[in-house]
């Protein structure tokens, strides 16, 4: 405020008093000329809230905390840049499972087979059928857990146990026969049950039937040849050795996908190594097992091998993969199921069974 905000005359003083030559005027004087009233004393403007008292002595604007509009957004503090980590080196390449795991047990199965296969033929059948038991179980279960299919299990476990020992008593016509009886035991017990769904499940139970214990049959057929145990042999190291290539140089070398959309840890770089291992395998194994074998037929046996082998392990990938699983079981710790080990064999069996018939004749 300033004094003229309170009607003070432009002639008085400070303190309202005439000044010299200036007559009195206004109502502050009476008839006597004498002052009546005193002024009002200049009391100075009260700060406004906020304001900075600094800057109302230096007569400076006010300065009121927070914005001044509510659209203004009031500026963060400044902080020191916090610095930036250094980039971490890129994670090194691990086995998928537990390795010391899948070692053991490995060399557990091995020891197995070795041993029913050397010692007692029939003995090797009776693993092979128990494999071929617990591979529908695992299968069976699976579809019915993922997909609400179920295929029936005893017509399955009995008819393809007895495939496998109707191929090793009594070749490719006892299969077949075999084959043919498990799959209308399927379709006559699945009538047993509603109608809804009875195409579905007996679909699948054949084609069970058909993927497990026939292709596995197939082995019966080499073990019942006169040198069956040394052709068991001779597949079995060619399908683990055409694995152990493929593993071994996709997690070393591998950068090139092969079938990403079945299995995105298989490359072209591994199935290379496959190749390259099971038929440098193949070359020994006809050379010093099998008698009248020669190295290059080893050499076409290994390339085979590698071939179906790698389809096997894609063709389970593709069913887990449809069914929304990892393995088909867990039976077998750092493996996964039995199904899971039999992928690469299953398909494998047939065509083996067969080159050795052409290179060396049926024994």
């Amino acid at each position: 405020m300033n004094d003229s905000s309170w009607g003070a005359p432009r002639g008085a003083g400070y303190w309202g008093t005439p000044e010299m030559g200036a007559a009195p005027a206004g109502p502050a004087y009476d008839m006597h000329g004498a002052q009546q009233t005193r002024p009002m004393p200049i009391v100075p403007d009260a700060p406004d809230a906020g304001r900075d008292d600094a800057d109302d002595r230096d007569g400076e604007a006010t300065h009121v905390s927070g914005p001044l509009f509510r659209d203004e957004v009031p500026q963060e503090p400044m902080t020191a840049p916090v610095p930036t980590p250094p980039p971490s080196a890129p994670p090194k390449k691990r086995a998928g499972r537990d390795l010391r795991a899948a070692i053991g047990v490995g060399v557990g199965l091995g020891v197995v087979v070795f041993a029913s296969l050397f010692v007692v033929k029939a003995v090797f059948v009776g693993v092979v059928a128990l494999a071929v038991v617990v591979g529908l179980w695992e299968l069976t279960s699976r579809l019915e857990e993922r997909k609400g299919i179920k295929a029936p299990l005893v017509p399955l476990a009995v008819g393809g146990a007895a495939m496998v020992v109707a191929g090793y008593a009594r070749g490719p016509e006892g299969a077949w026969v075999a084959m043919a009886l498990t799959a209308l035991a399927v379709l006559v017990r699945r009538m047993t049950q509603p109608p809804e769904g009875y195409l579905r499940d007996v679909t699948a139970g054949v084609f069970a039937a058909f993927y497990v214990p026939f292709l596995a049959t197939f082995v019966a057929l080499m073990l019942a040849a006169d040198d069956g145990a040394w052709r068991v042999l001779t597949f079995l190291i060619l399908t683990v050795v055409s694995d152990t290539g493929a593993y071994a140089v996709g997690w070393r070398f591998g950068t090139h996908k092969l079938a990403p959309r079945i299995s995105p840890g298989k490359t072209r770089e591994g199935l290379f190594g496959a190749i390259g291992f099971a038929m440098a395998a193949g070359a020994l194994c006809m050379e010093f097992l099998i008698d009248g074998g020669s190295w290059w037929q080893g050499l076409l046996l290994g390339l085979a091998v590698a071939a179906s082998a790698t389809l096997g392990d894609l063709g389970e990938s593709m069913i887990k993969r449809d069914l929304g699983i990892k393995d088909m079981g867990t039976l077998l710790p750092g493996h996964g199921g039995i199904m899971d080990r039999l992928d690469s064999l299953l398909p494998t069996a047939p065509i083996v069974w067969l080159l050795l018939v052409l290179f060396v004749g049926s024994g």
